[in-house]
């Protein structure tokens, strides 16, 4: 019996770009995320250390020092939201990214990905069902 392949190579092509498309996608994420997590607790814990130390002198503290102390504390506290935000916008960068990567994977390989879909589905089911 004779087979005949019918690859032009264009297609593996798409496929390994997508995949290494889809891999630095997923370092890029991890890296960044590593990097804002890192600087996010480092900021959490010297606002801890600050907020512990303003515990402890506060009670000495005139009204004039503990205004200041509030708008220190707050002035960390908007750091860290935007800090926050930023981490946000960057996962939802890196979402929307790899919704394309997907979009674009499902467009060029459409059998190959509702074979993939339904066989996820078959297996997630029958785990589901042991259970």
């Amino acid at each position: 019996m004779e087979t005949t392949n019918l690859s032009t190579g264009n297609g593996s092509d798409k496929i390994s770009s997508t995949s290494s498309a889809a891999k630095s996608m997923y370092s890029d994420a991890k890296g960044s995320a590593q990097r804002v997590g890192a600087t996010l607790r480092s900021e959490l814990s010297n606002l801890k250390n600050d907020l512990d130390a303003l515990m402890t002198r506060a009670p000495s503290l005139s009204d004039d020092e503990l205004s200041q102390a509030h708008t220190q504390l707050m002035s960390k506290f908007s750091s860290m939201r935007y800090a926050a935000k930023g981490l946000a916008s960057e996962a939802n960068r890196q979402l929307n990214r790899g919704m394309e990567t997907t979009t674009e994977y499902v467009k060029d390989k459409p059998m190959q990905s509702l074979a993939v879909a339904a066989g996820t589905g078959l297996l997630l089911g029958l785990l589901f069902k042991r259970r």
